[in-house]
């Protein structure tokens, strides 16, 4: 029994391992040795704790898709925006708070962090983390982005799903799942943003699945999905740093690392998103917008 016990603890290990090495913030999840014993970083994010103890992985039941109210709820002059996810969120909400701060009423506000994703809930409790976040500051819309740190194994009552197994894909849809209802229990509207492509083919790989697990959860959950692979990307469909702008210039896209984006990157995800949310506010977008940064 021992045996089996320490060859599945050994198994686990290899997998997280593995896959810190894989992700971008690998270094400062391994700046948290116990937690490669299934410690947990945060004492007081535990699911328990925030009333949200996570499932099995189970086949969801998709909800019906609700009506828009964010130009009822602007018309009263005031809307709050949180921005929710990993390092590549803190990017998204600095676009998005160009985009839409100057909005008489509107606020954006970053809940983000960087390290953090839907995989390692032993690392960070998204669940957890968010249900006080909402506690804390509550907001009526909702921008996630998660996935560049989520390529790992798994972990649940003892049972490890390697990365992009049908374990995993369960697992992940389950905890997508319960971060959508817990932000509509809320009240919040949620809006959620995929992916870009990534410059190694391999990580490119890897976040298509995700992309996948997250785009097939937003359609049968009725949420707003948006795929930033087609929109930053050349036009053979590959990776490229420089890309050119709706007026034909090429711009930096990309940070060095072929992963994260430059502001002119974020600003061309975040670009499709404020004017969706524009639309669901009312707001008349025909007012010029700010020049795109050198």
């Amino acid at each position: 029994m021992r045996a089996g016990i320490n060859a599945l603890t050994v198994a686990f290990v290899v997998g997280v391992l593995s896959g810190l090495l894989l992700t971008p913030d690998g270094r400062a999840w391994l700046a948290h040795p116990t937690l490669m014993l299934g410690g947990q970083a945060n004492a007081s994010a535990s699911p328990a704790e925030a009333g949200a103890v996570e499932a099995a992985p189970v086949e969801t039941v998709a909800a019906p898709v609700p009506q828009s109210t964010l130009k009822a709820r602007y018309a009263d002059g005031k809307l709050t925006i949180g921005v929710f996810g990993d390092s590549m969120a803190d990017g998204l909400w600095a676009a998005l708070y160009r985009d839409l701060g100057d909005l008489d009423g509107v606020k954006v506000v970053k809940f983000s962090e960087v390290s953090t994703g839907l995989s390692r809930y032993d690392y960070v409790d998204i669940q957890a983390k968010s249900t006080r976040q909402l506690s804390e500051r509550p907001v009526d819309v909702a921008v996630v982005l998660f996935g560049t740190n989520d390529a790992q194994a798994i972990s649940i009552d003892g049972q490890i799903h390697p990365f992009g197994s049908e374990g995993w894909k369960a697992a992940y849809a389950q905890r997508i799942d319960n971060l959508v209802a817990l932000m509509r229990s809320r009240g919040v509207e949620v809006y959620w943003v995929g992916l870009p492509r990534m410059k190694s083919s391999g990580f490119d790989g890897r976040m298509a699945i995700i992309n996948a697990v997250v785009e097939a959860r937003m359609a049968a959950l009725g949420v707003p999905y948006f795929d930033t692979v087609a929109l930053t990307s050349n036009e053979a469909g590959g990776y490229e740093a420089y890309l050119s702008d709706d007026s034909g210039r090429r711009r930096l896209m990309r940070a060095g690392d072929g992963i994260h984006m430059s502001m002119n990157g974020y600003l061309r995800m975040a670009g499709p998103v404020a004017g969706r949310l524009k639309q669901d506010m009312g707001v008349d977008d025909e007012a010029p917008s700010e020049p795109v940064a050198p």
